[in-house]
């Protein structure tokens, strides 16, 4: 194994060496050092390469030149004093290289840490001029031989001088100067040329330059042109720009950020040059660099195919692009490029299950055996392969491994119709290419893994299902966030209550992780809990601010809490810093209710919930939702409301579904979103009801038995009396002589139901005994109930318990 290590590490020092060999002497200097940070992309590991050099005054160091994803994410700043303690001033002072490991990189103060990847450092002196800075992800850092390699490449680079002051008055071919403070720009003809414009219809300002700029490709363009993204040092991007006939050309810019100073502004200088006339460098820093940052922000599996696909077909000129992750001996393919099933093979229409296809890769010997290797390969037209391969590349195929942590994580394909020559700067763009895209790959993957497992959890936590209510129907949708991995605190709840009420909750906990999500269940549990036991709204929302203080966590709740009788059309409802509740009335007319809010939950022990009132007539429309849905940073929450309400107003209420579905078209997804919709249609039949306070005298009984004959006399259900009689004797007696307090005795009766309750003030339910003896003396009462029982049950009320049992009278 050592054997074959120094074999490997001979032949990577052996590959760059070759080369820096093809490096003409021709060559532009930006260009030759642009080749070689690549090169420590692919020769030695490197997420990252830059140069820095010395300031024109000789006290700091500033980034010159840089490949790989952006320096930025791996905390590396755009100066570094020499008198400092950094390991770039370290390393030029000494005239020794420096390797920092991850625990001493987390522990330099010279490097602001963005990434949550753990990496290592090296820094290596080019004589007295500057230093070269590398990054690497793998675990074991920079090992003998990269470190050999970076010190052969180090020795190559030939650090550019600072660059003297540009009088904007007096630019070089194809060059402009921009003033970052006013927007000004003063360009030659030649990039007036460029972009199709006449010097007298230029008005010396970047702006008319960045609106003839391709829409997808203005933002790399801005991040150039913007001082609070552009850092100090070289750069190159390649961009579009929208030509009067309707097509694209490719511009490609280099520009150098000059500090303000001597009483001139900050200024942006550079080149603008035709990039369609620059093909032959297909490995250049530019199109690394835009792959590097598309696949820095890509997300999911899917986002890492799209920007493969876009960084790679234009640039190459390829015909067809499939990326696949490489699960055992499949291959699951994540993107293909054309999208539609005629363009690609037979085998792979066959194996066309779903959205892609699934291919296995016995099928493809070829490609089985490239896969093993590891290196990426190329055949030209006319070679030999099996049909599923032949089919992608009939000019000519290139494969794509793409490694990530010692093992291959999947594969891209690269197929030209006409045949293809594959230049050594083409292969050199492929292979940084696999590297960058199999790191990216493994990351999104876990990426989409977490997201699912989130997702599972934030469901969890939410109802399952919404209950079947009297004279009402509800449904309710949660989006969750697309910008992150957080756990959501939004929630919604429906509680059936007693006597047709029914509450309807929605919330939001303060902050998007784990800590906000386990208080959401708590909170969501606690209002249930309350609601159940039969307290008024206000007393609700009061119990779970004084828990939520008891829990002693530094988080607060927002929630909306509403009681809706479904019997009277009426509801009482309470906010506590909660958005109110938003109505569309039978007629269309939509509202949004003025009320008082108390604050929010977990903010004030002693705070006061007024309770505001609502009336609610059949086929009236409530919505209630949170603020991810009307509230963003271009929307405030009035517009929001409004615009939701605008919403309400044009749905058709018969299918609330579609309804919700509708509302949340275009939703911000910058925030997770809660909607509770319910309608009121009103109760086809309203119950019967009579209540009865039982006093404690000897007689009492008896005078329950005779109030229940009475009612149900008058309702026409004599004929059921003796069932109902012998459960109000148990249930009273019971309550009577296991209670203190007072007991009611209430009666419903709708639908052929007879409903008996009695309601006690103690907690204590009542348990049903497994067995009871002859001699027994008690104890047979709830027995009988549940034998006269088509149901019965117990419910907490207000610090007692309610038994209730229900009979069918049909």
């Amino acid at each position: 194994m050592v054997g074959e290590g120094a074999t490997e590490g001979e032949t990577r020092t052996a590959r760059a060496e070759l080369a820096l060999k093809t490096l003409t002497a021709d060559l532009d200097p930006g260009e030759r050092l642009h080749r070689i940070l690549e090169q420590a992309l692919v020769f030695c590991g490197a997420a990252v390469a830059a140069v820095y050099t010395r300031s024109a005054d000789g006290d700091a160091l500033h980034p010159a030149a840089s490949a790989g994803v952006p320096r930025s994410l791996y905390g590396l700043r755009d100066s570094y004093p020499l008198a400092g303690g950094s390991p770039v001033a370290e390393a030029l002072r000494t005239g020794r290289p420096g390797w920092l490991a991850p625990d001493e990189v987390a522990r330099s103060a010279a490097v602001r840490r963005q990434s949550s990847q753990d990496f290592s450092l090296g820094a290596l002196p080019l004589g007295d001029d500057g230093c070269l800075i590398a990054v690497t992800e793998r675990p074991s850092g920079f090992g003998p031989e990269e470190r050999a390699c970076l010190a052969l490449l180090a020795e190559a680079v030939v650090c550019p001088p600072a660059p003297p002051p540009v009088d904007a008055d007096d630019l070089p071919a194809s060059s402009f100067s921009l003033a970052m403070d006013s927007g000004h720009v003063a360009v030659d003809d030649e990039v007036l040329d460029l972009f199709g414009l006449e010097r007298t219809d230029f008005d010396d300002k970047v702006e008319t330059l960045l609106s003839l700029t391709v829409p997808e490709d203005l933002p790399s363009l801005m991040s150039a042109v913007e001082p609070d993204h552009m850092s100090l040092g070289e750069r190159e991007l390649e961009f579009r720009i929208l030509q009067p006939s309707g097509g694209h050309r490719w511009l490609r810019l280099r520009a150098r950020l000059l500090p303000s100073g001597g009483g001139r502004p900050a200024r942006l200088v550079g080149t603008v040059s035709d990039a369609s006339k620059l093909r032959s460098g297909l490995n250049d820093v530019g199109r690394v660099q835009r792959l590097a940052a598309a696949l820095a922000t890509a997300g999911t599996v899917r986002d890492v195919g799209q920007a493969v696909v876009e960084a790679l077909r234009a640039p190459l000129r390829a015909d067809r692009i499939a990326l696949a992750e490489l699960e055992g001996d499949r291959l699951v393919v994540t993107v293909l490029d054309p999208p539609e099933p005629e363009a690609w093979p037979e085998l792979w229409r066959t194996e066309w299950r779903s959205e892609w296809p699934d291919a296995p890769v016995r099928a493809m010997p070829t490609l089985g055996a490239a896969l093993s290797e590891g290196r990426p390969a190329v055949w030209p037209a006319g070679a030999a392969l099996e049909p599923a391969l032949a089919g992608v590349g009939p000019g000519g195929l290139a494969v794509l491994p793409l490694p990530a942590g010692g093992r291959t994580a999947g594969a891209c394909l690269i197929g030209w119709d006409a045949p293809h020559d594959f230049a050594p700067d083409e292969r050199a763009l492929l292979t940084a290419a696999a590297g960058l895209a199999g790191q990216a790959l493994v990351r999104a993957h876990a990426f989409d893994a977490e997201h699912e497992l989130i997702g599972m959890l934030q469901r969890s936590l939410l109802p399952r299902r919404l209950p079947r209510l009297p004279g009402a129907v509800a449904v309710a949708r949660y989006l969750p966030t697309t910008s992150g991995l957080d756990v959501g605190g939004d929630w919604y709840d429906v509680i059936p209550l007693p006597d047709n009420h029914v509450a309807l909750v929605i919330g939001d906990v303060q902050g998007h992780n784990a800590s906000a999500a386990t208080l959401m269940g708590q909170m969501r549990t606690a209002l249930r809990a309350y609601a159940v036991e039969g307290h008024p709204p206000d007393v609700v929302v009061s119990l779970a601010n004084r828990l939520l203080l008891d829990l002693e966590t530094d988080l607060f709740a927002t929630c909306c809490y509403v009681d809706v009788d479904t019997e009277e059309g009426t509801a009482w409802y309470v906010r506590a810093g909660h958005l109110p509740p938003v109505l569309r009335h039978p007629d269309g007319v939509t509202e949004v209710p003025v009320s008082e809010t108390g604050p929010p939950l977990g903010v004030i022990r002693q705070a006061e919930f007024p309770m505001s009132s609502l009336r609610l007539q059949p086929g009236t429309l409530l919505a209630l939702t949170t603020d991810g849905l009307v509230e963003s940073a271009e929307v405030d929450v009035e517009d929001g409301l409004n615009r939701l309400a605008a919403g309400l107003a044009a749905a058709d209420p018969s299918d609330l579904g579609l309804v919700a579905d509708d509302l949340l078209t275009g939703a911000n997804r910058s925030d997770d979103v809660a909607l509770l919709l319910m309608r009121f249609d009103g109760m086809d039949v309203l119950p019967l009801r009579e209540s009865w306070t039982v006093w404690r005298v000897p007689e009492a009984v008896r005078h329950a038995r005779r109030y229940t004959r009475r009612a149900m006399r008058g309702w026409g259900v004599a004929a059921h009396l003796d069932a109902a009689l012998l459960i109000v004797s148990e249930l009273v007696t019971n309550a009577l002589v296991h209670t203190d307090g007072q007991v009611r005795l209430d009666l419903t009766l709708i639908n052929h139901r007879l409903r008996i309750a009695v309601a006690d003030n103690s907690p204590r339910t009542p348990i049903k005994p497994a067995s009871i003896g002859w001699e027994a003396t008690g104890g047979r009462g709830i027995l009988l109930v549940e034998a006269m029982s088509d149901t019965w049950g117990t419910v907490p009320v207000s610090g007692g318990k309610q038994v209730w049992s229900e009979i069918s009278l049909e």
